[in-house]
């Protein structure tokens, strides 16, 4: 069985369409010598479809200052990370999430509570652009440990298959987000890559032990989690164009409702999201 390094290695240097190395190297120049990697993930490499759809990155820079300037987006990255922005390029639309390299490493591991980044990179991704050998490295270094923190925190039930851990594990990480997602959302994510999950189970399972001493509240996550959704939220009302319209239209794709804007909304998106939440949670739009 190959090492859990091994597997990551394999399943990142995975072609994708050339629109996307187009997009990644493309969102790296405007970042210039601060940019290290660029990761594709989420609902498009899933649904290998590009077209109408938003593309999910993630931005690894080398320091926030450099990468930013003495703007204010390098506290603000810093103290609630991450900053995400909105990019268009050849046709296509897409946001991308900036970490620096120490950042993604540490988010990736056991050492946060927070669920973002490990939930999302226990799933499968791509390095879709990379500065050199040595970010490529510290990508899959700092990926490997998504999927053991992943299965660490969500705990083994005896007589639970590997597939069973895997879609709780999920489960559990949607509750610790406000997610607009149906209910089996989580479930779905594995069943539509049994394989990998498989071949993914037993070298993750084997990293486990050593992370299971770690205590875990779900309670807490679960309230900690919600509210840093809602801090990133605020950031991004100024850092993303569209922010509304986007918010608006994830929820009304996965949720099934049918959510429309109004002129102020879209001015004011932070402002929007406030207005629309408690309608979401009465609606279990958002959990």
């Amino acid at each position: 069985m190959p090492a859990l390094r091994d597997l990551v290695a394999e399943e990142l240097s995975t072609p994708v369409d050339s629109q996307v190395t187009g997009m990644a190297a493309a969102i790296a120049a405007k970042y210039g010598q601060a940019s290290r990697a660029v990761l594709f993930y989420g609902s498009c490499l899933r649904e290998k479809k590009l077209e109408g759809l938003m593309l999910d990155f993630y931005l690894i820079v080398s320091s926030y200052r450099e990468a930013f300037g003495k703007t204010w987006l390098a506290p603000a990255n810093a103290m609630i990370p991450p900053n995400v922005f909105y990019f268009e390029h050849d046709g296509l639309v897409a946001k991308y999430a900036v970490l620096c390299e120490s950042d993604f490493y540490r988010l990736n591991g056991p050492e946060t509570r927070n669920v973002s980044v490990w939930a999302r990179f226990a799933q499968p991704s791509r390095l879709a652009w990379s500065a050199d050998a040595e970010a490529r490295s510290a990508a899959i270094a700092a990926i490997s440990r998504a999927a053991p923190t992943l299965l660490a925190a969500a705990g083994q039930v005896d007589g639970e298959s590997p597939l069973e851990w895997w879609r709780r594990a999920f489960s559990l990480t949607y509750s610790a987000e406000l997610r607009a997602e149906r209910k089996g959302r989580s479930g779905s994510v594995v069943d539509a890559d049994r394989e990998r999950y498989e071949r993914f189970s037993e070298p993750a399972i084997a990293a486990v032990p050593a992370l299971l001493a770690r205590p875990t509240s779900w309670a807490r996550r679960r309230v900690e989690g919600k509210l840093l959704s809602v801090a990133r939220l605020a950031k991004a009302s100024f850092t993303f164009a569209g922010g509304a319209d986007y918010i608006a239209w994830k929820i009304n794709r996965h949720a099934g409702t049918d959510i429309e804007l109004k002129p102020w909304q879209r001015k004011w998106p932070l402002l929007a999201a406030i207005s629309l939440l408690p309608r979401l949670l009465r609606s279990g739009a958002v959990r």
